[in-house]
């Protein structure tokens, strides 16, 4: 689960190091986020020659969670980071490598390009 001021670790070559939550979309009670939502995101600190600026807002795509999230099947899965990859307003991601596995939520979700581009997913 992500709340505001969560630190991420960016999963793509974006060209953003750091990550910080700084709002969760949706309803105004809403105190936090899980696997496969988009949260606005704040670059702290970030490449001269990426995609993304640094103090940039940006929405990010969750795709680890270190809390566990819980499967239709009854299974959890939880990961050792929390990580996002940062999408453009269409919801493709920015960059063109995504890093470190992703959940298998988001394929139901529509996110289908950071399926592809993941080198394996759990």
């Amino acid at each position: 689960m992500i709340q505001a001021r969560t630190r991420l670790i960016p999963a793509d070559n974006s060209g953003a190091k750091s990550l910080m939550t700084i709002a969760l979309p949706g309803p105004t009670k809403k105190k936090v986020a899980s696997l496969g939502e988009v949260v606005n995101c704040v670059v702290r600190g970030a490449s001269p020659t990426g995609a993304v600026k640094d103090r940039q807002i940006v929405k990010v795509v969750l795709v680890r969670t270190h809390k566990e999230v819980r499967r239709v099947d009854g299974s959890y899965i939880r990961f050792d980071d929390n990580a996002g990859v940062v999408i453009d307003a269409d919801g493709n991601p920015m960059g063109t490598r995504i890093f470190g596995p992703v959940a298998r939520e988001l394929r139901d979700l529509g996110y289908n390009k950071i399926i592809s581009l993941a080198p394996e997913v759990w």
